[in-house]
């Protein structure tokens, strides 16, 4: 993640350049430092480097690396052509590279041939299977394709071997959501909470997922979930304070005719009204007598 300082430097450091004060290697540099995605200013700056003979020969083995840097630059911005001849310079550098073997495989990705594509990864992970990268552009393709099934296939078997991968298990969850397989998304974020139990954001989505579910058992547990997601933020979540509202009221209407009074769940609900309310009249005061309309018909009072 990039904090506040580095962003203001890369910032910096963007408008120096592309104000002709020079600095343009080392902005490309921080760039890839970052791990950020400029792709149009990458590409124009890049290819004013690769473009002056002096400036490349200056770059030493580091004008391969920009060529790399280009080619994917390009492939964002839909500059197939530079891309490709980026990519060609690189295979006659490189003729065994299987570095240059997967920018080929983007490449193929960025015109649309997804057949040829998959047919490149498949042919890498026959020799090497565990290469994680390879794994996600197979699944990336089929996603592009427009087949969930065989993208649950492949993300099912990478996360056999990758368990510890969360990214991989929060877009498998989105995926399932997607195609409304809750129950299935809701083992994916089961996953998650085992491994990082204070991430705020994955109680959040678990319980989103639960209260979809619906059920007494469910609702209840959904709205355990959004308090211990305002406890983890602090109490700042205002989609989480909706939620618990949301499970609350509808919990009430469940429970009507049983001779058990969900006490701890009233009060949750007043407190996570009131401090919408107050929220709201901190923030957007001109839109407090539509959550005072809404928390109304779900029968909240503070």
């Amino acid at each position: 993640m990039v904090t506040k300082t580095e962003g203001t430097q890369l910032d910096d450091l963007e408008n120096q350049v592309d104000n002709g004060g020079g600095g343009a290697w080392e902005y490309l540099c921080l760039v890839r430092k970052l791990k950020v995605r400029r792709s149009e200013k990458v590409l124009k700056h890049g290819l004013a480097l690769l473009n002056d003979p002096k400036k490349r020969s200056s770059l030493g083995h580091d004008e391969w690396t920009l060529y790399e840097q280009v080619a994917v630059a390009a492939m964002d911005s839909q500059s197939l052509d530079v891309a490709k001849d980026c990519v060609k310079v690189l295979r006659k550098q490189f003729p065994e590279s299987k570095r240059v073997g997967k920018l080929e495989g983007l490449l193929l990705e960025a015109k649309g041939s997804w057949a040829e594509a998959e047919k490149a990864y498949s042919s890498f992970l026959e020799e090497n299977p565990f290469d994680q990268v390879v794994h996600k552009r197979r699944i990336a393709v089929a996603k592009a394709m427009g087949n969930m099934s065989t993208a649950i296939e492949l993300l099912s078997k990478y996360l056999d071997t990758f368990m510890a991968d969360h990214d991989a298990w929060r877009e498998l969850a989105e995926i399932y959501i997607t195609l409304q397989m809750y129950k299935q998304a809701a083992f994916c974020y089961e996953e998650l909470l085992l491994s990082q139990p204070t991430n705020a954001l994955y109680h959040l989505a678990y319980a989103d997922v639960l209260y979809t579910i619906g059920g007494l058992e469910n609702l209840q547990s959904a709205r355990k979930y959004y308090s211990s997601t305002i406890s983890l933020t602090g109490g700042k979540n205002r989609r989480a304070l909706f939620g618990l509202c949301l499970c609350s009221s509808a919990i009430a209407q469940l429970s009507k005719g049983r001779n058990k009074e969900d006490k701890d769940g009233s009060e949750l609900q007043s407190l996570a009204a009131a401090a919408l309310q107050k929220d709201y009249k901190e923030r957007a005061p001109e839109k407090l007598p539509l959550l005072t309309a809404a928390l109304k018909s779900l029968k909240v009072s503070s």
